[in-house]
């Protein structure tokens, strides 16, 4: 689970700091959601609570896109590296070599 506490006092972290934490938990928390919305269905034996499920899952996505989106506009190089890699030609494992 996400720690919602800051590291460091909060009096001494800058307002746009705690915003970017805020940011990063609330990602932190959609991706999980999705993980568990991914199990759910896998485990699902009745297709109509299936749908359901895929459908919470699929909206817990586009909040992380969200996120992703606030997160990049506030923070230039988080933007850069969002820009290199998801406009890349080649597969993400060759990427990170």
């Amino acid at each position: 689970m996400t720690n919602e506490g800051c590291c460091k006092p909060e009096k001494k972290l800058a307002k746009e700091t705690k915003d970017m934490h805020r940011a990063i938990a609330s990602l932190i928390e959609e991706l999980e959601a999705v993980d568990y919305y991914n199990q759910r269905i896998n485990a699902c034996v009745d297709p109509n609570l299936r749908t359901i499920l895929k459908h919470n899952r699929d909206e817990e996505k586009q909040h992380a896109a969200m996120l992703l989106k606030w997160i990049s506009h506030h923070d230039p190089s988080f933007d850069k590296e969002l820009r290199e890699c998801l406009t890349a030609e080649q597969s993400t494992s060759q990427n990170i070599e």
